[in-house]
């Protein structure tokens, strides 16, 4: 699987994890930054890896911040961008097989390594079980402000 991952300042150590594991776990990894811990602002990010996860129907995006709330919702202003805010694998689960979430958020400072590492497990190992939550994610996708 392929992923688009970014952060701002508050989730670097937290992106450093992922893409490591990532990698470990043979996924190919595209880091969009940022590289140090210099304040950035965070819909910038989102910006990139939504832009990326709509431009390559083959990848996923990950999108790390402070408690992953702001990145979250930057990204859901995609139209085409289901991104999930997960603090566990249950919601990583259900995110993927209930929503066809196709960008995972979580902040560096709500969880650890740990739990960051089983909702990733969770989250590649789901995917969308279609059938009666087709109809929701179409309605979700149709709406417009």
């Amino acid at each position: 699987m392929k992923f688009y991952i970014a952060t701002d300042h508050a989730g670097i150590d937290l992106k450093d994890f992922t893409v490591e594991l990532l990698k470990e776990k043979g996924h190919e990894v595209i880091d969009l930054g940022p590289f140090d811990k210099e304040r950035v602002d965070y819909p910038d990010y989102a910006v990139k890896v939504s832009q990326s996860v709509l431009g390559d129907s083959e990848s996923q995006g990950i999108l790390i911040c402070g408690s992953g709330i702001g990145m979250s919702m930057a990204a859901n202003r995609h139209s085409g961008i289901r991104a999930a805010l997960c603090h566990d694998a249950y919601t990583a689960t259900v995110a993927r097989a209930h929503n066809d979430a196709n960008i995972l958020c979580f902040g560096e400072r709500i969880i650890g390594k740990g739990v960051a590492e089983s909702i990733i497990d969770a989250w590649i190992a789901g995917s969308f079980e279609g059938g009666r939550h087709v109809g929701r994610v179409e309605k979700i996708e149709a709406i417009k402000s």
